[in-house]
C-alpha cells in the first residue's frame, strides 16, 4: 500500500466531492465524499503501510514530536495532488492518519452560494466576525473566500494564524502573511500577543480554543482591527454563550460589554446534499449585531436572539437556519426529505410550507 497510489485514486474522484481520506490499521482506506464515507476496494492497511506513509509526509522533527505528543497536525503540499491538511493520531496502539484535501483554487463567495452579507463584513474596518459550525461544515472555505475577496478588492495587510495552514494565498491588492502554529509561532495566543506590532488591518485566527486566545482576540478587535475566527458552535446564540463561558463569572458583564461593542456578526454553517446529487450546498444562519442584538447581549437575554434574527431578514439580511433551508427548498436545490430532517422546527416548517402552497393555489 503506497500513499501516492491512494492520492492518485482520490484525485480521480476529486471533482466528485472527495474531501477526506482516512487510514487506519486493519481497515481499507476510507474516503469521504459529499459527507458520506466510502470504503475503497483496497486491501486492509497494515502497520507497516502506515509507518512507511508517515515517513513520506513528516520530517524527522515532526515524527519525533508526534511520538512524544501522540498527536500532530501538519499542512503539506504534494505535486499533482495539491494542499493537504494532515492529522496523525494513535488508536489501539497504532498510528492512524486523517487527510483533508484542500482545494488550491479559492472559490468566491458567489461560487460557494454564501450570503452576500459576507462581502460587506470582509470590507469592514474593525470588529469581530465569527464563522461557526461542526467539523467539515465549510468554515475554513468560507473564511478563505472572504479573505480572497479582500485580496482582490482592497489594499490591506492581512495576517493569519493557522494550525495548520490550509489555503495558500497569493498577494494581489493586499498582502497576506500566513503563520503556522508550531513552525512560525508557538501558539495562537503567543502570535496574538505580538501581532499589533506587525501593523495588521485584518487578523485571521484559525480557531479560538482557550481563554487566553479569546481574551486577546476580543481586545484586538476592540483596538480598531478586523478579526475573523472560528468556533465549534452550532448557532449564534450558542456562540455568544460559549464566548462568555470562557471567562470566570465575575468578568461576564465586562465581556458582554466588550462583545456588544466589537461583534459584527456570526455566520453558522451546515452543508446539505443537493437534490441532483452533484455535491453539497451551505445552509447558513446569519446574525448581524444590530442595536437590538447588542441589547440582548448586554442584558444576558440571548434566548431572544433567534426570534430577532428571524424578524430581521428583510431589513438586515439576517436569517435563521430554517429560513435558509426554506429558501434552498423553494429554489429546488435540496429535497423535501433533506429539508424536513435539517430544520430546527419541522412542525413550523410544515405549517409555513402549507401556507405557501395555499397562497400559490389561491393565486392561480
Amino acid at each position: 500500500m503506497k500513499l501516492d497510489e491512494l492520492f492518485s485514486f482520490a484525485k480521480t474522484m476529486g471533482k466528485e466531492g472527495i474531501s477526506d481520506l482516512h487510514i487506519k490499521v486493519g481497515t481499507p482506506p476510507v474516503l469521504r465524499k459529499d459527507g458520506k464515507l466510502i470504503f475503497t476496494p483496497a486491501p486492509p492497511v497494515t502497520r507497516a503501510d502506515i509507518d512507511e506513509m508517515l515517513l513520506e509526509i513528516t520530517d524527522e522533527a515532526q515524527l519525533k514530536e508526534f511520538k512524544r505528543k501522540k498527536e500532530a497536525d501538519i499542512g503539506i503540499s504534494i505535486q499533482d495532488i495539491g494542499r493537504l491538511r494532515v492529522n496523525i493520531y494513535w488508536e489501539k496502539g497504532n498510528p492512524a492518519i486523517a487527510i483533508r484535501f484542500v482545494s488550491e483554487y479559492i472559490k468566491s463567495i458567489e461560487e460557494l452560494k454564501l450570503p452576500s452579507m459576507l462581502q460587506n463584513w470582509a470590507l469592514a474596518r474593525r470588529g469581530l466576525i465569527l464563522c461557526t459550525g461542526t467539523a467539515g461544515s465549510g468554515k475554513s472555505t468560507t473564511i478563505a473566500s472572504m479573505l480572497e475577496y479582500v485580496n482582490q478588492n482592497i489594499e490591506k495587510n492581512v495576517i493569519t494564524i493557522e494550525d495548520p495552514i490550509e489555503f495558500i494565498f497569493k498577494d494581489k491588492k493586499s498582502i497576506i502573511s500566513q503563520r503556522e502554529v508550531g513552525i512560525d509561532t508557538n501558539s495562537f495566543a503567543e502570535a496574538l500577543k505580538h501581532i499589533l506590532r506587525e501593523d495588521p488591518d485584518i487578523v485571521f485566527v484559525g480557531e479560538i480554543r482557550d481563554l487566553e486566545t479569546m481574551d486577546i482576540s476580543l481586545k484586538t478587535a476592540d483596538t480598531g482591527h478586523l478579526l475573523v475566527s472560528t468556533l465549534h458552535t452550532l448557532n449564534a446564540t450558542e456562540t455568544i454563550n460559549r464566548i462568555i463561558s470562557f471567562f470566570p463569572p465575575h468578568q461576564h458583564q465586562h465581556i458582554r460589554t466588550l462583545l456588544a461593542a466589537t461583534l459584527l456578526g456570526v455566520i453558522s454553517m451546515r452543508l446539505l446534499p443537493l437534490k441532483d446529487g452533484t455535491g453539497r450546498i451551505p445552509a447558513c444562519e446569519v446574525m448581524v449585531c444590530t442595536e437590538l442584538i447588542k441589547k440582548q447581549i448586554l442584558e444576558g437575554k440571548t434566548e431572544l436572539i433567534p426570534k430577532i434574527i428571524e424578524e430581521g431578514m428583510l431589513y438586515y439580511n439576517m436569517q435563521t437556519f430554517d429560513q435558509s433551508i426554506m429558501s434552498l427548498y423553494k429554489k429546488e436545490l435540496i429535497s423535501y426529505e433533506v429539508a424536513i430532517h435539517s430544520v430546527t422546527n419541522p412542525d413550523e416548517f410544515e405549517r409555513k410550507l402549507t401556507g405557501i402552497k395555499g397562497f400559490e393555489t389561491h393565486q392561480l
